[in-house]
């Protein structure tokens, strides 16, 4: 058995489209409510946590309801469509809204914006599971998040080069937002056209009898109503706890550092977007590496790697007074360490269910992903207007840290490590 590259890399585009956008809106808008609107940073988190509130309710509505339709062009690609289309329509009256000075304009467009990408995310990403043979997962996750990296990356590129001069603080965002727009249209029009979710869910299926992955008791019936063990739902909850924690610590960072970096480190004008565009350059090389020893060691023990190389990084970035050199060498193993995380943590999840319950358990994990990035931007927002802008990164190491404590309680949803291979045979899982 072997990963299919390259359709996992088609079904990775509907990914690179969500992180081209978070990857903006986080940078951006911040931003705009700071030097457009003269929002304080506590408000200012307040209104950053609004996409996550959205998606702690969205979400899981629209995984599990994504589970139980059936379309002619399958269960998750209709939601993509339209909420690809509507926050596409929507997101480009934010800078019109900013550069009019208009708030109110701007918040109900962002709003809107919001609800079109609460439409497709958990559908979006439950794709890659949908079609993936379970032991598989960890390596189609790595093939996934590297599609999302791309997209941050032109993202960070396309903010350095439209977001001003160094020392401008106002500038005409419209150009970047119609950019990210036309990235996201394109990569829905690659899924529409080169992606047959319902041929690749049924290859999925028979793979999965072929090799005796499924039995009776694990058989998907479609109920979308399947129980879990006590000891699996106890690991489910560490690991829920422990995304939460991780994404306290690292949203805490992504939300406030285009701040940080210009008050603290005096990086205006999008020169912030390098130290980030490294980061994901980390995480971009680390992802495949992630994938195949993950197959090798088991997905925990990467996690807990990354975990631990996440808060030493965090405690590093917070020793430096000016951007230099060393800072960018911190946020390349603040990718490796997101990686090491990322590829490991979704699939760990949705491991512990039934295949009818992919989309249900996707919307668990963004439940507890985005409850912690609801919280964090206020807290952080908190201590940086009221403590000052010092306290984000021992903020982030902290709840690193705790992150660590709750991973090692679980005890499922781990791969099992391959059998080693010989010869030609162990080249083959390279073939794309």
């Amino acid at each position: 058995m072997k990963l299919n590259y390259k359709r996992t890399l088609l079904i990775g585009f509907a990914f690179l489209a969500i992180s081209a956008f978070w990857q903006m809106y986080d940078n951006i808008i911040p931003l705009i409510l700071k030097y457009f609107f003269g929002v304080g940073d506590t408000m200012s988190g307040v209104i950053m946590s609004l996409d996550n509130i959205f998606a702690l309710f969205m979400l899981p509505i629209f995984g599990a309801l994504s589970d139980k339709v059936s379309t002619s062009r399958g269960k998750r690609t209709p939601f993509i469509f339209v909420g690809t289309i509507l926050a596409v329509i929507f997101m480009i009256f934010m800078p019109i809204a900013a550069n009019i000075r208009n708030l109110a304009l701007f918040i109900v467009m962002l709003l809107l914006t919001l609800l079109a990408m609460s439409i497709y995310r958990s559908p979006a990403v439950s794709l890659m599971p949908d079609v993936t043979p379970s032991p598989l997962r960890s390596k189609g996750n790595a093939i996934i998040n590297l599609m999302g990296a791309v997209g941050i990356i032109a993202v960070l590129g396309l903010t350095m080069v439209l977001s001003g001069e160094k020392g401008d603080n106002t500038p005409n965002y419209l150009p970047l937002f119609l950019c990210v727009a036309a990235i996201m249209v394109a990569a829905l029009l690659v899924l529409i056209f080169k992606v047959d979710e319902n041929q690749f869910v049924a290859e999925r299926i028979a793979t999965e009898k072929e090799f005796g992955l499924t039995d009776d008791e694990e058989e998907d019936d479609g109920s979308g109503s399947a129980k879990l063990a006590p000891d699996v739902k106890r690991s489910l909850i560490f690991l829920l706890a422990s995304v939460a924690f991780w994404f306290m610590a690292y949203n805490g960072v992504t939300t406030a550092f285009s701040k940080y970096a210009t008050e603290m480190w005096g990086m205006g004008g999008g020169s912030y977007a390098g130290a980030m565009m490294l980061a994901s350059i980390g995480a971009l090389i680390a992802f495949i590496p992630v994938g195949i020893i993950s197959s090798k060691l088991g997905r925990k023990k990467v996690i807990l790697f990354g975990v631990v190389l996440l808060a030493l990084a965090w405690f590093a970035a917070f020793l430096f007074k000016t951007p230099n050199v060393g800072i960018y060498v911190v946020f390349i193993l603040v990718g490796i360490a997101w990686a090491s995380i990322n590829v490991n943590s979704y699939p760990m999840v949705v491991e512990m269910c039934k295949g009818s319950d992919i989309g249900k358990f996707t919307g668990y994990y963004y439940t507890f992903s985005m409850a912690a990035q609801v919280i964090t931007p206020i807290i952080s927002g908190f201590f940086l207007e009221h403590v000052g802008y010092w306290t984000l990164f021992p903020y982030a190491t902290i709840f690193t840290i705790v992150a660590f404590v709750t991973m090692l309680q679980v005890k499922h949803g781990d791969s099992k490590p391959d059998v080693p291979k010989k010869g030609v045979e162990a080249f083959e899982d390279l073939d794309m």
